[in-house]
């Protein structure tokens, strides 16, 4: 039987693309797409799925918290994100929320099956860069001085982060995450802290250009 292969992602090219790459794999099928994680959440039951590759930015939210619940719900589910978001700050979320697998949207295709077949032997994969990285933390070489003031933002914060860089509000962003109001006004507040920020309008230019940035 081949592989069975889920897509969450809410660009058509990158799925068509996927798509077209898997089929060139004898023993590797697509058995679902989802353009969010809410339509990823009603179709995982059904699908009996092997590997789900994952992108981080959807439109209701950030893949890490669909990467959590999947890790809840499906443990046996192996998750390779595919993302256009810098490794260095997301590679180690998505580990730590239960993926076993980080490639970048700017890979080669053979890099993408690779990733695919590493994760299928129960291995994890990562660029080689970030697992030296990781490496050089675990052994202490990295202090918490050399890294990025994002990288100190929760799971949580990194994503309403995210979204006030995409110009929403806190209703708007509450509304999407299933939270309230003044829960968000609380993240903004913890990630202004964080980042040294004096008010809003500064968080709101800040995480405009660290998105601009990070594409």
């Amino acid at each position: 039987m081949p592989f069975r292969i889920f897509i969450v992602d809410d660009h058509a090219l990158v799925r068509e693309g996927l798509v077209g790459l898997l089929s060139t794999q004898a023993d590797f099928e697509v058995c679902g797409q989802a353009t969010s994680a809410a339509e990823a959440r009603s179709l995982i039951d059904g699908l009996a799925a092997d590997v789900a590759i994952i992108d981080l930015a959807l439109q209701d939210g950030n893949g890490i918290e669909l990467i959590k619940e999947f890790k809840r719900n499906h443990d046996s589910l192996k998750m390779l994100v595919l993302s256009m978001h810098d490794e260095t700050l997301f590679a180690e979320r998505a580990l730590r929320a239960g993926a076993v697998g980080y490639v970048g949207k700017n890979e080669a295709s053979r890099t993408i099956i690779q990733a695919i077949r590493h994760v299928l032997q129960g291995q994890v994969y990562l660029s080689p860069r970030m697992t030296e990285r990781m490496l050089q933390r675990a052994v202490g070489a990295q202090t918490d001085l050399k890294r990025s003031p994002i990288e100190r933002l929760s799971d949580r914060e990194m994503e309403v982060f995210q979204m006030v860089g995409q110009g929403m509000t806190s209703r708007q962003i509450a509304r999407c995450l299933q939270l309230s109001p003044k829960t968000v006004d609380t993240h903004r507040e913890h990630i202004k802290s964080k980042l040294e920020l004096k008010n809003g309008s500064e968080l709101t230019r800040h995480a405009v250009q660290w998105l601009l940035e990070s594409r």
